[in-house]
């Protein structure tokens, strides 16, 4: 079966993310170097794939290595960054000022003040393949993963990043699309062709999870202790109060709905429900299992919500977007 790219936003918003095939190089050519990004007055209405509120700070990370950092998310300005690859995720340490950006070309960036400065610790634009999430255990650290099983960790800050020892979790080179933490500190992977993984160890260990769906999940949400929520390509949703303990695929139950968008972020809001967005801006916010779902006012592909004043903030084809809690509050 011919592979392809298990997380999709970079194929469905912009194809000339996605690496192209190999080409055969000269053994002597001089190796690539990373350029800066340029600052451009448009990047907040470019494509943007993840953002964060540090606590002190909103966070945007996307397209040609943009990073744009707000206090009221209605201004943004455009930081310098040492690479211009495209930025898949961003995260923080409780701190709000420790963080780390990901992406194409095995970026990782990181930062010490907020996100005012980056620094580039990891490019390697001649594996031709990105990392697609992160997370961020404490100041010093973090683990990241991306396609064909790439998973690597850092205990030091980022001075180095080894790779993962979790044959059962990377050796079929799915691409692993997300990972989180869940209530009761479990760690949690979902990725392509039904893969799900879970650490109750700070991913010192992990395990391969049974699956009650064969196709990609892009995202996990915990819903309280040892519960969690995946979603991923149609609209597909499903939940398990404790994957440790019940980890057969049948322990899973599916949310139906009639929404057949694929979701590609999600955050959990104060009061406890779940917002999902995806594909045609369709935004999505389940309150025990009972579902609303409209679309934002440019109807474009969401990436990545947070919840923000009153109301949502979400990134994506169109760049900055803020978004009612429903269809009623526009």
């Amino acid at each position: 079966m011919k592979r392809r790219i298990g997380w999709l936003m970079a194929a469905l918003f912009a194809p000339g993310l996605v690496a192209p095939p190999a080409i055969a190089q000269d053994d002597d050519a001089p190796p690539i170097r990373p350029r800066p990004a340029e600052i451009q007055p448009l990047a907040p209405q470019s494509l943007l794939l993840d953002v964060v509120n540090t606590g002190q700070r909103l966070v945007a990370v996307g397209d040609r290595g943009h990073i744009l950092v707000s206090a009221d998310g209605n201004v943004w300005a455009q930081v310098e960054v040492p690479v211009r690859s495209a930025l898949t995720a961003v995260q923080f340490a409780e701190d709000g000022q420790t963080g780390w950006a990901v992406g194409h070309d095995a970026v990782i960036v990181h930062t010490d003040d907020g996100g005012a400065s980056w620094s580039l610790q990891n490019f390697e634009p001649e594996l031709e393949s990105p990392f697609l999430d992160l997370l961020v255990l404490d100041a010093d650290s973090a683990i990241v993963v991306g396609t064909y099983g790439k998973m690597r960790r850092t205990d030091d800050g980022g001075e180095t990043w080894n790779p993962v020892d979790a044959p059962e979790v990377v050796e079929d080179e799915f691409h692993l699309n997300s990972i989180t933490r869940l209530g009761d500190g479990s760690l949690f992977i979902a990725g392509e062709m039904g893969l799900l993984a879970v650490s109750s160890d700070q991913g010192q260990t992990w395990t391969r999870l049974p699956s009650p769906y064969e196709s990609s999940y892009f995202g996990a949400l915990g819903t309280g202790g040892a519960g969690v929520m995946v979603y991923g390509l149609r609209g597909t949703l499903y939940t398990n109060d404790d994957p440790v303990n019940q980890p057969e695929a049948e322990a899973w139950q599916e949310i139906a709905s009639d929404n057949e968008a694929t979701m590609f972020g999600g955050a959990r809001l104060d009061d406890g429900r779940a917002v999902l967005v995806g594909l045609n801006g369709v935004i999505t916010i389940l309150d025990d299992r009972e579902i609303d779902a409209f679309r934002s006012a440019r109807g474009t592909p969401l990436s990545a919500v947070i919840p923000f004043g009153d109301g949502l903030l979400a990134v994506g084809e169109s760049g900055v977007q803020r978004a009612p809690l429903s269809l009623s509050d526009r």
